[in-house]
């Protein structure tokens, strides 16, 4: 090792131990750390820390340990990796230009802003989480700031679109499907996961488990009620599943529900059905009748209003039959 990195080096390291070990035992413990380094290059050192680069599994690991989601795990390693391996440097050396540079360099590729900003969002969450840890010295994404994209006015079902729906020629099993993502407002993942003997048809409710393997409790109304017993006095199968496939009879999954839905939104002249859009008409519809945003914001599983407020999508109408409610 070179002189000059050598006693750099060993500055830095008795800069650091200083505060923990004793003066008298400081000479000792600094003259063995440089025996230790004589024989190492800064090559070496250097292969040395990408090896022990661990630092994305110790997050994981928190991550599982929190009790976030195994989807939500994996789509942060997929991001956090992708970026690492394009910035080509150990975690620690991690800049914010590097950082930059990657982003800059997906939207050239024409990536959307809404997607950039949500890798953004993912490696943010990284490096703060590495910081407060005290396992990095700087958060390369302090000043990182947030991709602008245009807000878009979200869209609900009109009645219109749900009557086109209905007049469709289904199967028990998609009609089934169809009204209870409409009448619960469960995510499609959370609906798939459900069992038969989950559901209370008498009460009209249902425990579902949502992120972060949260319960809550959810309802359906009458027309729900009566097409799943329709439905599942139809199947002659021993799956637990709820909702099963027409061609295997196995657990149905949240892509074959998506191409179900394409099928519908086809037959029924309809531009496109979007399984989270009835979570967003069933959201609109209750706050426009006059339930609470908290109660809203319960059924839907958010833990921040904000979050809710973003699904409710009131029209001037709205905000005008409201002002001449209360504006005295």
């Amino acid at each position: 090792m070179a002189l000059e990195a050598k006693v750099s080096l060993l500055n830095q390291i008795e800069a650091r131990i200083g505060s923990i070990v004793s003066y008298d035992s400081m000479p000792k413990i600094m003259s063995a750390i440089s025996d230790v380094l004589q024989g190492f290059s800064l090559a070496e050192l250097a292969g040395h820390q990408d090896e022990a680069d661990d630092l994305l599994q110790y997050y994981l690991d928190a991550l599982k340990v929190q009790g976030r989601s195994q989807k939500t795990i994996d789509r942060y390693a997929y991001v956090i990796g992708r970026v690492m391996e394009s910035v080509k440097v150990p975690t620690r050396q991690v800049t914010v230009y590097h950082l930059r540079a990657y982003l800059s360099s997906e939207q050239k590729r024409g990536i959307q802003d809404s997607t950039l900003e949500g890798t953004r969002e993912v490696i943010s969450a990284y490096f703060n989480w590495l910081h407060r840890e005290g396992l990095i010295d700087k958060n390369p994404t302090a000043n990182l700031g947030a991709i602008k994209r245009p807000k878009k006015q979200k869209q609900i079902y009109s009645e219109v679109e749900k009557e086109k729906m209905d007049r469709c020629d289904l199967c028990i099993r998609d009609r089934a499907i169809i009204y209870f993502l409409r009448s619960t407002g469960c995510r499609i993942s959370e609906a798939m996961e459900l069992n038969r003997d989950q559901v209370d048809l008498a009460s009209r409710c249902v425990v579902v488990h949502g992120k972060g393997n949260k319960e809550r409790r959810v309802y359906f109304d009458d027309l729900t009620e009566m097409l799943l017993r329709e439905y599942l006095a139809d199947r002659h199968d021993d799956e637990p599943a709820l909702f099963v496939s027409l061609k295997t009879g196995a657990r149905l999954n949240p892509g074959g529900v998506r191409v179900m839905l394409n099928r519908v939104a086809e037959k029924a002249g309809i531009e496109h059905i979007h399984p989270h859009k009835f979570r967003r008409t069933l959201a609109t519809n209750l706050a426009r009748r006059g339930m609470p945003i908290q109660e809203v914001a319960s059924l839907l599983g958010h833990d921040k209003l904000d979050t809710t407020m973003q699904y409710v999508v009131l029209d001037e109408r709205d905000k005008e039959y409201s002002y001449r409610r209360y504006a005295g």
